[in-house]
């Protein structure tokens, strides 16, 4: 009988499975500052990053600026990636190299990417010659002591086979419950509390607000006297504002403001995500203060960053505000920086340590 004969008719059954693969991948700076301060430490030992996940490991750069060997001088400063928390073997892709400058481009090596498996009795991989000493000395004595060592990382899990069940996909509907409750506010159907603000009236429901903020919780269904109103007055709030935040509460989206005071929006947003405790808005209105941070704009933000404890955020303007090309001349001049000085004089105390510091 011949092999054809073997498959003649039709096949009464078919399965099939699939293996994936999958990984995770971020990358991480580490600034070295005071870089001539490090000039002697002695071999074998190093400074460290902070510790940053990727793939469920906590990673950490450590740098030696007179290489691993102990008790051994070396022309070449080392540079390892260190998996903090390995419980079993893991695989890695990492590229490790220096920059000139954070924000720029231009590598001092040009390391590839190089793939390692961590384990828990080898929990470092690295160069040992990364970079000479004499070109680290003169990119240090370039950018006033400074340079940056970038971690590519990318971390390889398990793969993993499954049988595949269905041999047609079922297309599922994308979730519709933002767009269901931004539908509910506005529609106002079933509201049952009424908030005044500025002369305009906002319809909303009390379970959505207490769920989403616990001031409102508190004041709407704890024992303040709010809690058996309908009608609750809110002081001190401009009513396009107050909109913003009630569609945060039902939406968990931000206004796409793109015209011109869009700043000064994003400030009282962030007041009020503060005074409701709704923190993620109030995480994402210091974002957009981030990025839109300028000569006109650093002096009210960082009044605002020290009114409401915005610590990241303050630390930034700071640093804008120390930039070596003199913006702080420009910055003074503003009627920001007047309003600063004014409402929070002991500001200019840290303005004044962070300058001094560049």
């Amino acid at each position: 009988m011949g092999n054809s004969a073997l498959f003649h008719g039709e096949c009464q059954s078919e399965t099939s499975s699939t293996c994936s693969t999958e990984s995770a991948m971020s990358a991480h700076n580490f600034v070295v500052r005071d870089f001539p301060l490090l000039d002697g430490i002695g071999g074998g030992k190093f400074v460290s990053s902070s510790t940053f996940n990727v793939g469920g490991y906590g990673w950490r750069i450590r740098f030696y600026p007179d290489g691993t060997q102990k008790d051994k001088s070396s022309d070449a400063a080392s540079c390892f990636l260190h998996c903090t928390n390995l419980a079993k073997d893991v695989r890695a892709r990492s590229k490790l190299n220096v920059l000139e400058k954070l924000d720029g481009e231009v590598q001092v090596t040009t390391f590839g990417c190089l793939e390692y498996t961590f384990s828990p009795t080898q929990d470092c991989w690295g160069k040992h010659e990364f970079v000479t000493k004499s070109k680290l000395k003169t990119l240090s004595d370039a950018n006033n002591g400074r340079f940056t060592v970038r971690c590519v990382l990318m971390v390889i899990q398990e793969s993993r086979t499954v049988r595949n069940r269905r041999p047609i996909e079922i297309e599922v509907p994308p979730p519709t419950l933002q767009q269901s409750l931004e539908h509910m506010l506005k529609d106002g159907e079933g509201a049952d509390v009424t908030f005044s603000v500025g002369g305009q009236l906002f319809k909303a429901h009390r379970c959505v607000l207490a769920a989403r903020s616990p001031v409102f919780k508190a004041e709407l269904f704890g024992l303040l006297k709010e809690n058996t109103a309908r009608n609750v007055e809110v002081d001190e709030m401009e009513p396009q504002i107050f909109e913003a935040l009630l569609r945060f509460m039902y939406t968990d989206a931000m206004p796409d403001d793109e015209d011109e005071g869009k700043t000064e929006r994003v400030q009282h947003l962030l007041v009020a995500a503060d005074r409701y405790g709704v923190d993620r808005l109030k995480i994402m209105c210091e974002d957009k203060l981030y990025e839109g941070i300028d000569v006109d704009t650093v002096a009210t933000t960082l009044l605002l960053a020290e009114q409401h404890h915005c610590e990241d955020l303050k630390e930034t303007c700071i640093q804008f505000m120390s930039s070596p090309r003199n913006i702080l001349g420009d910055v003074m001049a503003t009627n920001g920086f007047k309003q600063l000085v004014a409402s929070c004089p002991l500001l200019m105390e840290d303005i004044l340590k962070g300058v001094s510091c560049t």
